[in-house]
């Protein structure tokens, strides 16, 4: 089967080891890689930010891509998301908005795809130590990938799995709102972090790069003992 891999801006710039992650999971599973160089930003900081007309472009640049892909599978929740918006920002264009829903179908984030697509629901993952789960916004609330992330990671070896207390709130990072909204963006990180610490967990997990970045840089600040990692991360040690 082959797949076509969608970065993410976050992981190509910040955290190279997720897509490396990802890689190694997906082949270990049967899957040939394709990473097309032409990928760019999908355009959704512009878009959430009022920028529609100008982040149409990258969109476009985005479409063309990834059109002859089989499947498009991204380690984002937040990204794969965008790319389902496509049909709904094209609407009404023609070509536009029918070669945007050929995308949006074919696009998955990583989980869903393991479980929905390869039907897999334990990939032979080993991680020792107690980890808890942070739902980020887009994948769970837009894109409504809920159960694929805890089917895999109970399947995790010697991984103590423990709810996170309101583990439905947002972190406070939401893309340009940490940034618009800072105060309020801190406040909800340190919520998020109080949280973190009532469970006892060694690990802190999610499956969206601005999320794992925002809670792990206070983390970092505050010097708690919690090591952030990537779902793709968790499913890829042995």
């Amino acid at each position: 089967m082959k797949v076509t891999l969608f970065a993410t801006c976050l992981v190509d710039m910040f955290q190279t080891g997720v897509g490396k992650a990802t890689v190694e999971l997906l082949e270990r599973l049967g899957c040939e890689i394709e990473f097309p160089e032409s990928q760019v930003c999908c355009g959704q900081p512009a878009y959430n930010s009022g920028y529609v007309n100008e982040s149409k472009e990258a969109m476009k640049k985005m479409i063309e891509t990834f059109e002859n892909a089989e499947y498009v599978v991204s380690p984002s929740g937040s990204c794969a998301t965008m790319f389902k918006e496509y049909p709904h920002i094209f609407k009404g264009e023609g070509e536009w908005e029918e070669r945007a829903k050929k995308l949006a179908d074919k696009t998955y984030e990583l989980t869903q795809f393991i479980v929905e697509v390869l039907k897999i629901e334990d990939v032979g993952a080993r991680l020792e130590g107690k980890a808890t789960y942070h739902t980020s916004c887009h994948m769970t609330r837009l894109l409504g990938v809920k159960d694929a992330p805890m089917i895999l990671l109970k399947n995790v070896k010697g991984l103590e799995f423990t709810p996170l207390p309101n583990a439905h709130n947002c972190c406070g990072f939401g893309g340009t709102f940490s940034v618009k909204m800072g105060q309020i963006s801190e406040q909800m990180v340190d919520e998020k972090v109080a949280h973190i610490e009532e469970t006892g967990a060694h690990y802190l997990i999610g499956a969206d790069a601005g999320c794992l970045m925002n809670i792990g840089g206070r983390i970092e600040r505050k010097g708690r003992p919690v090591k952030v990692m990537h779902i793709a991360e968790v499913l890829n040690s042995r």
